[in-house]
């Protein structure tokens, strides 16, 4: 299977800007460009687009897990917190924390915490990712 995306970018890194387009046309030529990813400016960034993809794949992980569990979640909310910082390198993702908030009948806290901890570390997006990741799992009553 295979994803498509693409991007085009007009001028310089400061005063230019692009857009972003996947297959799907979910997002279908979405600006994008410096203000919006370093100084809150409109349009999209590539972190807040990692960081939707990894809060959507984690959710659809820890949903799989636990059906293999036999349990189903009534909601499953995950956001994803994703650090870009400079270092002597270069910029970087640092660190991307996920925090889940789920409503699984007949699941208690020690189990959610285990599967959760599985389905971070088996989603895809997170063996893509190089950064560190961090988790708060929450089991609603």
């Amino acid at each position: 299977m295979i994803k498509k995306a693409s991007a085009i970018w007009k001028g310089s890194l400061k005063e230019g800007g692009g857009t972003i387009s996947t297959e799907t046309g979910v997002l279908d030529n979405a600006p994008y460009g410096f203000k919006a990813r370093f100084e809150n400016g409109k349009g999209t960034n590539p972190e807040e687009l990692i960081g939707a993809a990894h809060a959507g794949c984690f959710s659809m992980a820890l949903s799989m897990i636990l059906g293999e569990a036999g349990l189903t979640a009534e909601k499953i909310e995950t956001h994803a917190d994703v650090t870009l910082e400079k270092l002597e390198s270069g910029f970087e993702i640092t660190t991307v924390h996920l925090t889940v908030s789920a409503k699984i009948p007949g699941a208690g806290k020690a189990q959610f915490e285990e599967l959760a901890g599985k389905a971070k570390a088996g989603c895809p997006v997170s063996k893509l990712l190089k950064a560190e990741i961090t988790m708060d799992a929450q089991l609603e009553a």
